[in-house]
């Protein structure tokens, strides 16, 4: 009962939670998958009241006619192609058993931060029979992240493993010199760093068709990692549960303290489609392979049988 094994966030909840977070699971429970329960949002969040214009490419460029124009106005900042009420559902196999966890992925909606324009970023997992025997999980994040840069603001964990609750509410600060309310932690940080859900989206919104290789300090409500995504495949054939795509293989190393982190490698597939959906993550760990795969729908937990007469 003593025994821990590691279950990389990043193969069980965001898909992108690849900063080396790893939470430990211990072995206990056999309840079924608990709903997910909406928290409550900060009181500093307003939501927009207007829907989100049309995404922008980040690789858009200027029409030349109107470059020099003076008479026309400076457009806005290009939005990330990100959607709002965007509902993304996965699958987790875990070595030889499949379906043992899901994913879930929410673009909850956008609006305004401590007088930033943000992104509000939800993930739950849960795990399922039979894995769901030996380790009871149930877990919600919550990001807001920046809408231009996607670098967090507040990151939110409320975990429910093996019934032990945990509710972590953490506020960044590249200073040092911003107190976090009375129901966060101030979490110091280096400017521009980005929570795994923010840094997944941070992937998505890159254009790898011009891009090899980018790099982010991720925070993971734990540590300070750094985080570097390599294209390997502008075309990768893939296949999960919710079809067949074309898909840029992106390669994940973490590193602390200057040093690549041994505990796993990461592999993430996204569709060469409009929004670069994420449609299945690969991590290979000292003691388990996961696969996580995008889903039409999440599999269900199965009806408890009825007793007999």
């Amino acid at each position: 009962m003593g025994r821990k094994i590691m279950i990389s966030v990043g193969a069980l909840v965001a898909l992108a939670f690849v900063a080396g977070a790893f939470y430990w699971l211990r072995a206990r429970g056999s309840q079924q998958p608990l709903p997910d329960v909406a928290s409550p949002e900060p009181s500093e969040f307003h939501e927009a009241s207007v829907v989100s214009p049309p995404p922008i490419a980040l690789n858009e460029k200027t029409d030349p006619a109107t470059k020099n124009n003076k008479n026309k106005k400076t457009p806005p900042a290009p939005e990330l192609a990100l959607k709002t009420g965007e509902v993304l559902n996965y699958t987790a196999n875990v070595s030889k058993l499949d379906n043992v966890a899901t994913l879930t992925l929410k673009v909850a909606g956008k609006g305004n931060f401590l007088g930033k324009n943000v992104w509000h970023l939800q993930a739950a997992a849960h795990t399922l029979k039979p894995l769901r025997i030996v380790f009871e999980l149930d877990d919600q994040f919550d990001s807001y992240s920046d809408s231009g840069t996607l670098a967090s603001l507040q990151y939110e964990m409320r975990l429910n493993e093996r019934g032990q609750k945990v509710e972590l509410v953490q506020r960044m600060t590249s200073s040092g010199r911003e107190p976090a309310p009375p129901d966060a932690t101030a979490a110091r940080v280096l400017p521009g760093t980005r929570d795994p859900l923010g840094f997944m989206q941070f992937l998505r919104t890159t254009d790898w068709s011009s891009t090899r290789e980018v790099r982010s300090p991720v925070y993971d409500g734990h540590k300070l990692y750094d985080v570097r995504a390599k294209l390997v495949s502008a075309a990768a054939a893939v296949g999960v549960p919710a079809g067949d795509f074309r898909a840029s293989k992106i390669e994940i190393h973490v590193f602390e303290n200057g040093a690549e982190s041994k505990d796993g490698s990461f592999t993430l597939y996204l569709a060469n489609d409009a929004v670069r959906t994420p449609v299945l993550l690969e991590a290979i760990m000292p003691v388990l392979t996961a696969r996580v795969e995008l889903v039409k729908d999440l599999p269900q937990a199965p009806e408890p049988k009825p007793k007999a007469d």
